[in-house]
């Protein structure tokens, strides 16, 4: 396995995760190691390593290094990695404790839906933004949706009053997790809702939960969505594949037909 515009290697990959002073170096190896899914066990110890890295400091003190490594760990889809994210939620950097909350999410570890609503501590109260800081107490957009993709129904009522909260992408992740949590379609219609939203921020993050959730009824309204139509196929394959899963039939079912055919019309 090479990177060919890198010359890397997974040997070399590892090495320069390992033992190169070259910062730039270790941070594009943790990422590499990660986009090429490399899960072997000297890649996953390199990458339990560094996040624990003190070297590569940010000048607002946080961890460029650790975030990659906590990233490219969620990639990896192996369990035994979930304690060392864990750990990460305790994190000073604000980043590391998203990637963090990302990764378990992508681990699919439900032992670590505890450590996740404990970071909702305060509620909607406390989720206000540092002072001098581009980011609220808690990155609660990647709390809320590792919650409801973990399945954490025991935190419902935690997560129901970030509806309100003041930023909206923190109010679609809310909606996302519910959805995903009570299936209930009022939860669906409000992130359908953000779509017209008048900033195209607010309609790609509306976009990708869609997506992320399989709400069907979003098919038409994402089509007609005004935002790239890359972005908006990426959404409809979400519920494409939601729908496949629900149909595994050998013929094609109606819902799954129309998906496709609105993916027709924007290539």
């Amino acid at each position: 396995m090479a990177d060919q515009q890198a010359g890397l290697t997974v040997e070399s990959a590892i090495a320069n995760l390992r033992q190169t002073d070259d910062l730039g170096l270790r941070y594009y190896a943790a990422w590499w190691l990660g986009k090429m899914r490399v899960g072997d066990r000297a890649a996953i110890a390199a990458l339990l390593a560094a996040l624990h890295d003190e070297a590569d400091r940010s000048p607002d003190g946080g961890y460029p290094l650790r975030r990659n490594a906590a990233r490219a760990l969620g990639k990896l889809n192996n369990p035994d990695v979930a304690p060392a994210l864990v750990a990460c939620l305790d994190s000073s950097d604000h980043y590391v404790r998203e990637a963090a909350a990302q990764s378990l999410e992508q681990v699919g570890n439900a032992e670590s839906i505890p450590a996740l609503r404990q970071l909702l501590a305060g509620g909607v109260a406390a989720a206000v933004q540092v002072p001098g800081k581009p980011h609220l107490a808690q990155p609660y957009e990647a709390i809320l949706e590792a919650l409801g993709g973990l399945g954490a129904t025991e935190a419902i009522a935690e997560i129901q009053p970030f509806l309100a909260h003041p930023v909206q992408k923190v109010q679609f992740a809310a909606a996302r997790a519910l959805y995903q949590l009570t299936g209930e379609s009022q939860y669906g219609d409000r992130l359908i809702q953000g779509l017209q939203a008048p900033k195209l921020p607010l309609r790609r993050s509306a976009l990708i939960d869609l997506g992320a959730i399989g709400y069907l009824p979003a098919a038409e309204p994402i089509a007609r969505t005004l935002a790239e139509n890359s972005l908006k196929l990426i959404a409809l394959k979400g519920l494409l594949e939601a729908t496949l899963r629900a149909h595994p039939e050998p013929k094609l079912h109606s819902d799954s037909g129309q998906i496709m055919a609105l993916m027709d019309g924007l290539l």
